[in-house]
């Protein structure tokens, strides 16, 4: 038990995942990094790209973005469905700019990935779950933020103990008694196969939220103009008292209109709210991933139930 107090759908998703593409780049640490100017921050962030190899020999591609100056913490990000890690670098590289390592997993569903069409239905699933439990045994004893976006925001939840729907034959924990905090995307609303809104309310750590009232996914979420509420089931069921936040953004759809997860969205780019989304992000990893108690009283003042920019708080 850490000091949070912690014990140890997308089946269409999965059917659609089918693209092929081709993986390159990609081998051990010593891969060499390679160093850009961040618009975040004053400490440029470094990627270098290694693999690790899961219980059953499978390879997995690990993105590991780090930076100049002393690392504070290190967050386990989760890619949505059928994208990869580099779509994400708008949210990441600010938080590795402040100090944190961040290792994303290429996961198989990826369209990037060179394997991608021997993984079909709910394998993505399984695979995703090996490929998180085989960063986890990477860091050793260190204590982590579990973040993700859609699909990864399902795996951040489950880490951070959301009692998700174990894959067929996997028997090993879901959850992550390693996990401090959770940040969670757009995670989805309960889905039979994988998650239940009993499930989602069996989250046993600090979280953060996200969605936009424009956030609608076709087959994911219902197709009304409230649609996007689903995102936020994970908030609502969860139990007051542990540090839980809603965030809801006016004008926000799943993609910030192409900012993160899939470039090839309709536009234009909703920068402005993912600062918004990215700046309290910060605080919420710095209150809660952390401990820092200003963090966290910054992030209570904040609160309010009135758009644009709606932080919930319980």
């Amino acid at each position: 038990m850490n000091s949070n107090g912690k014990t140890g759908n997308f089946s269409k998703l999965s059917l659609a995942m089918t693209r092929r593409a081709a993986l390159v780049g990609f081998g051990t640490m010593a891969t060499a990094a390679v160093a850009h100017k961040s618009r975040f921050g004053q400490s440029a962030p470094i990627l270098t790209k290694m693999t690790l190899t899961a219980d059953n020999g499978r390879e997995i591609a690990i993105f590991d973005w780090s930076s100049s100056r002393c690392t504070v913490g290190t967050i386990f990000f989760s890619h949505g469905a059928g994208s990869s890690p580099d779509k994400y670098t708008r949210l990441i590289e600010p938080w590795v700019s402040q100090g944190w390592r961040v290792l994303a997993p290429l996961h198989v569903d990826s369209r990037d990935h060179p394997e991608t069409a021997k993984y079909t239905g709910l394998a993505s699933w399984t695979t995703r779950l090996e490929d998180m439990r085989a960063l986890s045994a990477y860091l050793g004893g260190e204590h982590y933020v579990a973040a993700g976006h859609s699909y990864g925001g399902l795996v951040a939840l489950t880490l951070g103990g959301a009692k998700s729907i174990p894959p067929q034959g996997f028997d090993d924990p879901l959850d992550d008694d390693k996990v401090q905090a959770v940040l969670a995307f757009s995670p989805p609303a309960p889905i039979p196969v994988l998650v239940t809104r009993e499930g989602y309310a069996e989250l046993s750590v600090p979280a953060l939220i996200q969605t936009g009232t424009l956030d609608i996914v076709p087959g994911i979420t219902d197709d009304s103009k409230d649609g996007w509420k689903g995102h936020l089931v994970p908030y609502d069921a969860a139990a007051a008292g542990g540090h839980r936040y809603g965030l809801v953004l006016a004008g926000v759809d799943h993609y910030f209109g192409g900012a993160i997860c899939d470039y090839d969205k309709a536009g234009p780019p909703q920068l402005a709210q993912l600062d918004a989304a990215v700046s309290l992000s910060s605080l919420f990893l710095r209150g809660h991933g952390l401990g820092q108690n200003g963090a966290r009283k910054s992030l209570e003042e904040r609160t309010t139930d009135q758009l644009p920019i709606r932080l919930l708080s319980k």
